[in-house]
């Protein structure tokens, strides 16, 4: 055997980690349902004029499916996954707080912490795609997307009503007396 032939042989046996079409299709499936519920809660978040957009919210669900399905393909026993997934939590928690700013002295001057529990979320949709929980994950992205576009609606709906009602009771109230004139009561 040559050195070519030999460079070539060690070259497939590095790519020799997908054994069939069935491994290959639930590989690109998981990674490519991470990628795109990552791209739907990114672009959300990109409407929103946020930082963390499109390519921040894949490349976390992508980073965290890799982190839970590589060592899921070599066997690792339940308990061992645990840390890896106890270590991809933390890993993820330093890159939200990444996110979060506070600005002053004042604790109601704190900015970015949607974006982090965005990323946090997106990374455990993630896990989920990569642990072959495709439900789990498309149910979570739903959820995560409705708190994130419908929910400030709903406040506002709700602090528009409540303020409507606050205005209503310090309004002034005219009651009529006996002789039918209004006064101020």
């Amino acid at each position: 055997m040559s050195w070519h032939d030999e460079v070539l042989d060690t070259i497939a046996s590095e790519f020799s980690d997908v054994t069939d079409v069935a491994q290959l299709t639930r590989i690109v499936v998981r990674l490519m349902l991470a990628a795109i519920l990552g791209f739907v809660l990114g672009f959300e978040r990109e409407q929103q004029g946020k930082a963390a957009g499109v390519r921040t919210h894949m490349l976390v669900a992508i980073g965290s499916a890799m982190f839970v399905l590589i060592p899921q393909q070599t066997g690792i026993v339940p308990a061992d996954m645990s840390r890896v997934i106890q270590g991809l939590v933390a890993g993820v928690g330093f890159l939200c707080a990444g996110t979060i700013l506070k600005q002053g002295k004042d604790e109601s001057h704190v900015q970015g912490l949607t974006t982090a529990a965005g990323l946090w979320m997106t990374a455990a949709i993630g896990m989920a795609c990569g642990l072959g929980r495709e439900a789990t994950a498309v149910l979570s992205a739903l959820l995560a997307l409705a708190v994130l576009s419908l929910v400030p609606r709903l406040v506002s709906l709700l602090e528009r009503t409540v303020a409507k009602s606050d205005d209503a009771q310090d309004a002034p109230r005219v009651i009529a007396s006996t002789d039918d004139k209004p006064r101020n009561g």
